[in-house]
């Protein structure tokens, strides 16, 4: 069996093992295909919060988001953050920064990668030395998406 994707806004129904996609989503590339396409052989339900097409503008859209993916953030089995290169002018990804804290200070399984290139990298690597030490941090997408697959792996 393969799992599936679940994009917002649409809700996940359970059961099973999920894993969330948080990090950036605007001024980056869609980073979470490939996590997708890697992770596609495992029985998984990814839980992706980057929809193909986003209502900017629209101040209902962006409730709706940010309750999807508070919702989907707490049901999820484990986490996968990425946080790639971004030009500091347009995001520093602030969403995915306080999730990430919020669940740094949790037991909840998660796989955290950093690109070298992102501006507030120094930042993610002294908080998570201070809330979960010894936790890797990996510097390309490939190493955080092989320790999302030892995660879940290790679900059963």
């Amino acid at each position: 069996m393969t799992g599936s994707v679940l994009t917002a806004p649409v809700d996940f129904a359970g059961p099973g093992r999920t894993l969330f996609l948080a990090g950036g989503i605007m001024h980056c590339p869609p980073w979470q295909d490939e996590v997708v396409a890697a992770l596609a052989d495992l029985d998984v339900v990814l839980l992706n919060p980057r929809r193909a097409a986003f209502p900017m503008g629209d101040p209902d859209g962006e409730v709706e988001q940010i309750d999807w993916e508070h919702r989907h953030l707490a049901i999820a089995s484990s986490v996968l953050f990425w946080f790639p290169a971004s030009d500091p002018a347009l995001s520093v990804q602030p969403i995915a920064l306080y999730e990430l804290g919020w669940l740094a200070h949790s037991d909840r399984p998660i796989a955290v990668g950093v690109d070298p290139a992102y501006p507030r990298r120094q930042d993610v690597l002294l908080q998570l030395s201070h809330a979960r030490p010894g936790l890797p941090v990996h510097d390309t997408l490939p190493d955080t998406v092989a320790a999302a697959r030892s995660l879940l792996t290790g679900l059963g």
